[in-house]
């Protein structure tokens, strides 16, 4: 299985949003994808709960409701994306992200509120060769139970990251 692991660097450069967010727990993921930042931004823009979906691989796809499973194509209303932007999200019935910053074709930001929680969720997308590297940083602070945030949490979010990695590679290659 894809981790999607990031290097030290990766860990430890700073990101939109860092500033944002006094952190008590940091996840970081990262992922190649072989296709250029380019082809790549569509499907991130689109992502999203009422919106494309969250991108699985179609094995593990097969087992979600076909009302509930991702787009395989790229949707032209879903690419209107603007700072200010309100979109849902899993966590929640009344869980939901705002888009913060958008740079084409490499930066989404989105900030939320979960409680007392803040949290700031960056998507940085960088030329790696003749591919894309797609960077992501989920900061939570303030967070009351820090270890099961980080080790729990971190869990679930490796394992969905890695979802998300591998059905963006059934979409766009790689």
């Amino acid at each position: 299985m894809d981790w999607a692991a990031p290097t030290q660097a990766e860990r430890e450069t700073a990101l939109p949003g860092d500033d944002l967010v006094a952190a008590d727990v940091v996840m970081d993921r990262a992922f190649d994808l072989d296709a250029a930042p380019d082809e790549v931004w569509p499907w991130l823009v689109q992502l999203g709960k009422r919106r494309a979906g969250w991108y699985l691989p179609a094995r593990v796809e097969r087992f979600v409701p076909p009302s509930r499973r991702a787009l395989r194509r790229i949707e032209p209303r879903l690419l209107e994306h603007h700072v200010g932007d309100v979109i849902p999200d899993w966590g929640g019935t009344d869980a939901t992200f705002t888009l913060a910053a958008i740079e084409r074709p490499s930066l989404l930001l989105y900030t939320s509120r979960r409680g007392r929680t803040e949290l700031t969720w960056c998507l940085h997308l960088a030329q790696h060769g003749r591919g894309t590297r797609v960077h992501l940083r989920l900061r939570l602070g303030p967070v009351r139970r820090r270890r099961l945030a980080r080790y729990a949490g971190g869990f679930f979010d490796a394992l969905t990251i890695s979802g998300l990695a591998a059905g963006l590679r059934e979409r766009v290659g790689g």
